[in-house]
């Protein structure tokens, strides 16, 4: 089973634990990577990830993020085909790069799109026609452990 982490989920277990909800996010998330060492899931990383975790000012995170991405069995390079989708995703309200990550993910044939943010996860939801599901850490290790 592919999976596609975006950066948020990425950085969750990096993030203050001062709320229940980023505690719980935070281990979904360490368990998902234990998954992806046991070979039990696939990690999928893009160009899209690397191009925002270069640009990310803090050392620790930014080194945390690359440990993660060399997890990663596939890495998917943005092409025309990825930009065109990725402007679908524009017209229904998505942000640039959290369509560029989607589309990315839906290029490599992830089963399962990762997003701590709301936001985006609630527009990502609604999208017709979408090809990859889109879920929050908690919801994807439900599904996993169903």
């Amino acid at each position: 089973m592919k999976i596609y982490l975006d950066t948020c989920s990425i950085h969750r277990p990096l993030d203050s634990k001062n709320q229940i909800r980023i505690l719980l996010e935070a281990d979904a998330i360490l368990g998902i990577l234990a998954l992806c060492d046991a070979g039990d899931l696939e990690l999928i990383s893009s160009e899209v990830l690397l191009f925002e975790t270069n640009r990310n000012p803090n050392p620790i995170r930014r080194e945390h993020a690359l440990a993660t991405l060399a997890k990663a069995s596939k890495w998917v390079q943005v092409n025309d085909e990825i930009e065109t989708r990725a402007r679908d995703f524009i017209a229904v309200g998505i942000k640039p790069l959290d369509a560029l990550h989607l589309s990315s993910a839906e290029a490599a044939r992830v089963d399962y799109f990762c997003t701590c943010d709301d936001r985006f996860l609630k527009k990502a939801q609604n999208i017709k026609h979408l090809h990859v599901k889109v879920v929050s850490p908690i919801a994807l290790i439900e599904e996993l452990e169903a």
